[in-house]
């Protein structure tokens, strides 16, 4: 197999990367510049008619695409340990608060991102204002995990999931764009400064 990778600040490759490091497995990679916008490439395409990073091209010409599928994908191969759960608790919680990070959180920040930062500038259909009117609810997704984390050390229970590499992804992504966490979530930062110990948060 072969991971079509592009490297920071791109949040969702990261994403397959830690998860990745979390289970030790070696993925062969390939890297995809989004500056270069080789990500739009005819034979790029062809794999992924979306144009975008990452995808996971399998030895026999099958491609998975979308960071979480390449994560369950990679769990059903190799199961331990395990980051989606095993009881059916485990993993309803897991997929509600991974589903909570990508509907509440991303979405606002995407906004910010495409609307308002230099690197974008050269995207159709900018608006400054409708990216500049979503920092409000960036900070205010960020208090909805702040308060979330209160009486817990990972975001989907007693232990490290994907949900928490989504929420760290997403967190530093936000960084970048300029809309990072507000210094009133304690618990979001100090959530943030125990994830990002790991040694897989540099993958």
């Amino acid at each position: 197999m072969l991971f079509y990778d592009s490297p920071n600040p791109a949040p969702n490759p990261r994403r397959v990367r830690i998860f990745a490091a979390e289970k030790g497995i070696d993925l062969p990679a390939r890297e995809v510049s989004i500056p270069k916008r080789e990500q739009k490439a005819p034979d790029y395409v062809a794999k992924n008619p979306r144009g975008q990073t990452p995808i996971l091209e399998l030895d026999d010409g099958t491609v998975i695409a979308e960071s979480v599928a390449i994560m369950r994908y990679l769990e059903a191969l190799h199961p331990d340990p395990p980051m989606f759960g095993t009881t059916p608790l485990e993993i309803a919680e897991i997929e509600m608060w991974s589903r909570r990070v990508e509907m509440i959180a991303m979405p606002p920040i995407a906004a910010v991102w495409v609307h308002t930062h230099p690197f974008t500038a050269a995207l159709p259909g900018r608006n400054a204002e409708w990216g500049e009117a979503n920092r409000p609810r960036v900070a205010e997704a960020f208090r909805f995990f702040d308060q979330s984390l209160a009486d817990r050390d990972f975001l989907a229970g007693p232990a490290y999931s994907a949900a928490d590499i989504l929420l760290l992804t997403t967190a530093d992504f936000a960084e970048f764009v300029g809309c990072g966490m507000p210094e009133d979530c304690e618990n979001l930062r100090g959530w943030h400064e125990h994830v990002s110990a790991r040694p897989s948060a540099k993958a």
